[in-house]
């Protein structure tokens, strides 16, 4: 079973712990920040609630960025101090460090202010594209679907959906292919209501910190175990279409981080909408 390092153990650092761990999926979670103190607190709390929740996986932490080394996955999640999420010129430098220690495992960017600092992995350090996946559209489309949900006097779990382009402001469900109950959801909801939905949208973002770990944990375990699923997620664009924009799209991970990006089926509106998105992101 696979190990995976995260870097930062504020609270959306220790939510992902909690959940890696409660899922069993993973041999070792390692929260590494340089208040090594609460890192090891939080460890030692999550690991001590392993009896009751019934699982088993080690619990570690560090404070040195060396601690990375051999990881399956290293997810980038949030300071200690502050609960700040790494983002701008200092998550950058945080991601070079990084990549020093680790050359191969995929970062996973599970925050809402971590877009630029992927685009920017690829662009100035020269990362490859298939390392780098931001896991909180993920997160979102999991709150589109129980709002969708809501209007539908539904479960969540019973409405599938994407959501794809540069949230909050530029982002797109895609209707079109969109189901409730196994079927087309305009089925189940009018167009009007679907709109109301669109609407809202931007209101979502950013999502707190359980919904941005449960979307990373999920990523972080398709990219070390492999995985049949697709995820929305903030990928960036090779050549062809759109080159060098980061977008969330549905994405095919697999052990080592993103195998192939995939087009959703998009009303003709949805697409110009995804176009635009695309040559301002």
């Amino acid at each position: 079973m696979p190990f995976i390092a995260i870097a930062g153990a504020g609270a959306l650092g220790g939510a992902l712990a909690q959940r890696l761990a409660s899922r069993a999926r993973t041999a070792e979670v390692r929260l590494i920040d340089e208040r090594a103190d609460i890192a090891q607190g939080k460890a030692l709390d999550i690991q001590q609630s392993g009896p009751i929740d019934g699982f088993n996986t080690r619990l570690s932490a560090a404070g040195s960025l060396e601690a990375a080394a051999g990881a399956d996955a290293i997810v980038i999640a949030d300071a200690a101090a502050g609960d700040q999420e790494h983002s701008g010129e200092a998550g950058l430098s945080l991601i070079r460090r990084l990549a020093a220690v680790e050359v191969s495992a995929p970062f996973i960017f599970a925050g809402t202010a971590q877009r630029s600092v992927l685009a920017r992995a690829a662009s100035e350090l020269r990362i490859p594209r298939r390392r780098l996946i931001g896991s909180a559209p993920y997160a979102l489309e999991s709150a589109v679907r129980a709002l969708a949900a809501l209007e539908a006097d539904a479960s969540g779990v019973e409405i599938q959906l994407r959501v794809v382009g540069v949230p909050p402001d530029a982002a797109v469900i895609a209707w079109e292919e969109a189901t409730a109950f196994g079927q087309p959801i305009s089925a189940t909801l009018p167009p009007h209501r679907l709109a109301a939905i669109s609407a809202r949208l931007p209101r979502l973002w950013p999502l707190g910190p359980l919904a941005l770990a449960s979307a990373a944990a999920r990523v972080a375990e398709a990219v070390a175990n492999g995985s049949r699923r697709r995820y929305s997620c903030f990928v960036c664009m090779g050549e062809g279409a759109m080159p060098g924009a980061v977008l969330a799209l549905p994405a095919e991970l697999g052990r080592g981080g993103l195998v192939r990006i995939h087009q959703p089926s998009l009303t003709r509106q949805e697409q110009t909408l995804l176009d635009n998105a695309a040559a301002f992101s």
